[in-house]
């Protein structure tokens, strides 16, 4: 989140509307809703919530690899991590629609279709579970102890939960010393669904909490709070987005 890059996040499509390729996003040309991903500050000068950078780096990754995205990730991390209920495939195949979680306006109302369409598969796109993602979470906490290589170095891993460029995300996530005990938290915000991760990698704990409402976040900070207090954690402090 300090690479420079603008474009904070993407609302996505309804279901059934034309979708843009990579490349329109980039550029903020039709059939894009969003403006261009462009350089707006001078690379790890300062911190800027960057929706926009992970396409950047989604367009990088499929270069590299010779491989649309989803295919990518579902062979690097997906099915390493045994995270069998998840994708990034958009739209989401009709074996997993037929059980995906409704999303809903903050006044109860359903999204047209169901869902919005999110074609910026590194910004957006990930289809999941709360247990696929805890089990993720656990994972990374792992590596980060030096307990796994599954598909996360702990090199990496270390990398990744710390602060970067001071600001306050590492690479990912939001991380915070409390009490001298690591926090690492990201809150993420489609349209109709909200969702929370919290990991402690020392103590191995966390949470994973995803209301398919606009109005999610009441729910979800009041089950942080009361979980933050059987566990007694540490002060866990305003949820950055």
């Amino acid at each position: 989140m300090t690479g420079g890059v603008g474009v904070p996040g993407f609302v996505g499509y309804e279901v059934g509307a034309p979708l843009p390729t990579l490349t329109q996003i980039l550029d903020g040309a039709p059939l894009a809703n969003s403006p261009p991903a462009t350089v707006i500050a001078v690379p790890g000068s300062a911190y800027h919530y960057s929706g926009g950078g992970y396409e950047i780096a989604e367009a990088l990754m499929a270069d590299t690899l010779h491989a649309p995205f989803p295919e990518a990730m579902d062979a690097l991390v997906l099915k390493p991590a045994q995270m069998t209920h998840s994708t990034f495939a958009q739209p989401l195949p009709s074996e997993l629609a037929a059980v995906a979680a409704k999303g809903h306006y903050g006044d109860g109302n359903q999204l047209t279709g169901g869902w919005r369409i999110c074609p910026e598969h590194a910004a957006a796109g990930l289809w999941s579970t709360p247990s696929d993602l805890a089990n993720l979470l656990l994972l990374v906490a792992r590596a980060w102890r030096g307990e796994s290589r599954l598909f996360l170095s702990p090199e990496a891993a270390r990398e990744m939960l710390k602060p970067q460029n001071g600001g306050p995300y590492g690479l990912g996530a939001a991380v915070r010393d409390s009490d001298g005990s690591l926090i690492v938290m990201k809150r993420g915000q489609n349209v109709g669904y909200q969702g929370y991760l919290i990991l402690l990698p020392t103590e191995g704990q966390g949470l994973v909490v995803m209301p398919n409402s606009d109005n999610g976040s009441i729910l979800a900070e009041a089950l942080i709070r009361r979980v933050a207090q059987l566990y007694r954690w540490p002060p866990i402090g305003v949820l950055p987005d």
